[in-house]
C-alpha cells in the first residue's frame, strides 16, 4: 500500500532500462535499478503499462488488457534457462543506447523469442510443463482468446477485427473450433511467450519485495478498439450493427487545444458492465495487482464522467459529458477485494467529480508540480493525500519545461518562479525535486530524466502527436552516477522521506 508516512520514488518504465539488446527488460538491469532505489532511500519504482502496444508502441494502446508485451522478456534469462544459445543472437544489430529503435528490434528480437518457445514447447522438462499447464488454466478467462485474436488478426492481414470475415468477427463457434486445430502450434508459442514474461516478472517482483520496494503500475481507463478485449466482449461497448464504433473517447476543447482533444477509444455501455458484476474490469484489476503493489488509474475521472464524441467526428467540438459507473465499479471491488490500492490520475476538467469517488474510498489524487507554477505560492493547494510529480511521461522535463517558459511567461512571472525555486543556487531539476520534497504531500514522484537532469531530448511522449521520438528514451548504463544518487539519498533524508 501507499505509505502513510512521508515517502517517495522514481518513475521509470521498463523500456527505458540500460542493457545490450535494443530495450530495457525484466532481467538483472531492473533488479540493479531496485539497488539503485534503495541507495537513495526511495520507496517506490513507477513503471507504465506493460501490456502489448498495438499501434506507434505506445503502452496506452494495446491490442490486450491482460496480454504483456513480449519484447520485455529478458534475452539473458532465456540463455540462463537454457532456452536459446549465445549464438542465436548473431548477429546483434548495432542498437543506440539512447533510443529504443522499436522497428530494428522487433525484427531482431521476434525469431529468437519464437525459438525459445519453440524450444520450450519441444524439450521442456515435466516440471516446466506443468507450471506452464497451471499458468494456462489460471489464465483461460483471456489467454486462448488473446492468442485466437493474434492469430487471426495476422491471417486477416492485420485489419481491424470489425473487418474480419463475418464467422471470425462473429466468434463463430466453427470456425473458432478449426483456427484452434489447423493453428494450434503458432496459439501455444503465443501463449509460451505470455507464460516467459510472467515467470520472469515473478522473480522481479519477488526482488522488489524483499528489498521492501514497491511496484506502481498503471492502468488505462480506456483499452483500444482493435484488441482482443473489444472483439470477444463487444456487448461491453458502444458500438453499431457492424461492430464499428459509435463514439470515441476524448476531452473537451480548454485553454490548451480549442477543438478538444480526440483519444479514439471505443465508449464503454456502463449498463451492460453493471449488469455483468463489472467482471470484465474486475479481472482486470485482480490481474495486474498480481504484478505490482499499487495500481495507478490514468484518466480517473473517466470513472465520474466522460466526454462522448461520435465516432465519425475529426475533432472533439461536438462531444457531450456523460456520467460513468465508476462509484458501483468500485463498491463491487472493494466488497471482496480490501488489499486493492490505487493511485488516481484525476488531472483535468473532472477533477471535482472525480473526488468524490476518491474521497468515498480514500483514494489519493495526483498533482504535477509544473502545473502549479500558476499560483504565487505553488505548494499551497497540495492536500497530504496526494501524489505529487515534478513532471509525467507526458510531460516534458523539468529543464526542457522552465526553457520552454521564456517568451511565454512576462518577466515578472519568470522572476516569481526563480525566487521560488532559489535557481540563483539550484540546478533547475534539483530544485522542482527539493521543492516537490518539502511539500505537505506524503508521496512524492519523480521521473527519472528529472533525477538525470536532462532536457527536452529526453521527453517520454508529447500527447497528440505521433512520432518516433515518443516511448523510445532510454537511460545508458554509466547515466545513473554515484553522485546523483547521493544527492538524492541526502534530499530524501532531509525531507524525512525515508
Amino acid at each position: 500500500m501507499l505509505n502513510s508516512k512521508r515517502a517517495s520514488g522514481i518513475l521509470m518504465h521498463i523500456t527505458s532500462l540500460p542493457g545490450p539488446y535494443g530495450i530495457g527488460e525484466i532481467g538483472n538491469n531492473a533488479k540493479a535499478f531496485i539497488d539503485d532505489l534503495i541507495k537513495m532511500n526511495q520507496s517506490y519504482w513507477q513503471i507504465l503499462p506493460t501490456n502489448y502496444p498495438e499501434t506507434c508502441n505506445s503502452p496506452y494502446d494495446t491490442n490486450s488488457a491482460f496480454a504483456q508485451n513480449p519484447f520485455l522478456i529478458c534475452i539473458d534469462s532465456l540463455i540462463e534457462d537454457g532456452l536459446i544459445k549465445k549464438n542465436d543472437l548473431e548477429p546483434i544489430p548495432d542498437f543506440g543506447d539512447r533510443k529504443v529503435e522499436f522497428e530494428k528490434l522487433k525484427k531482431w528480437k521476434f525469431p529468437i523469442l519464437k525459438k525459445a518457445a519453440h524450444n520450450f514447447f519441444k524439450d521442456g522438462s515435466d516440471k516446466d510443463i506443468a507450471e506452464y499447464s497451471d499458468f494456462c488454466n489460471e489464465h483461460d478467462f483471456w489467454l486462448n482468446d488473446y492468442a485466437l485474436f493474434i492469430v487471426i488478426k495476422s491471417l486477416e492481414n492485420k485489419l481491424n477485427w470489425s473487418d474480419w470475415e463475418p464467422r471470425y468477427k462473429n466468434l463463430d463457434k466453427d470456425a473458432i473450433r478449426d483456427i484452434f486445430t489447423i493453428y494450434e502450434d503458432q496459439i501455444e508459442e503465443i501463449k509460451i511467450l505470455q507464460y516467459f514474461f510472467y515467470k520472469q516478472w515473478k522473480i522481479l517482483k519477488a526482488y522488489a519485495t524483499s528489498r521492501d520496494i514497491k511496484l506502481i503500475g498503471d492502468i488505462p481507463i480506456y483499452i483500444s478498439f482493435n484488441s482482443a478485449d473489444v472483439w470477444k466482449n463487444q456487448s461491453l461497448f458502444k458500438l453499431d450493427q457492424d461492430s464499428k464504433m459509435k463514439y470515441q473517447s476524448g476531452c473537451p476543447p480548454d485553454y490548451f487545444m480549442e477543438s478538444g482533444q480526440l483519444w479514439g477509444h471505443p465508449i464503454y455501455d456502463w449498463q451492460k458492465h453493471l449488469d455483468s458484476g463489472f467482471n470484465w474490469w474486475i479481472n482486470r484489476i485482480n490481474y495486474i495487482i498480481k504484478y505490482v503493489d499499487i495500481i495507478r488509474i490514468d484518466h480517473f475521472n473517466g470513472f465520474a464522467k466522460y466526454w462522448e464524441v461520435p465516432a465519425n467526428d475529426l475533432n472533439a467540438i461536438h462531444g457531450k459529458w456523460v456520467k460513468a459507473k465508476g462509484t458501483e465499479l468500485l463498491d463491487n471491488l472493494f466488497r471482496t477485494e480490501k488489499k486493492i490500492y490505487l493511485i488516481a490520475e484525476d488531472l483535468g476538467e473532472a477533477s471535482a467529480d472525480a473526488a468524490v469517488i476518491r474521497k468515498k474510498y480514500n483514494i489519493p489524487g495526483m498533482s504535477v508540480l509544473q502545473f502549479a507554477f500558476y499560483e504565487e505560492d505553488p505548494l499551497s493547494d497540495i492536500q497530504e493525500n496526494t501524489v505529487l510529480y515534478t513532471g509525467t511521461h507526458d510531460n516534458d522535463t523539468s529543464i526542457g519545461w522552465y526553457n520552454s517558459l521564456n517568451g511565454q511567461l512576462p518577466q515578472d512571472k519568470m522572476d516569481m518562479v526563480k525566487n521560488i525555486l532559489n535557481l540563483n543556487s539550484k540546478e533547475v531539476n534539483w530544485a522542482m525535486i527539493e521543492y516537490a520534497f518539502q511539500s505537505r504531500a506524503l508521496n512524492v514522484m519523480v521521473p527519472v530524466q528529472d533525477l538525470l537532469g536532462l532536457g527536452s531530448e529526453a521527453r517520454m511522449n508529447t500527447p497528440g502527436t505521433i512520432s518516433d521520438q515518443n516511448w523510445t528514451w532510454r537511460m545508458t548504463q554509466n547515466d545513473l552516477k554515484d553522485s546523483i544518487m547521493h544527492k538524492m539519498k541526502k534530499i530524501t533524508q532531509k525531507a524525512n522521506r525515508i
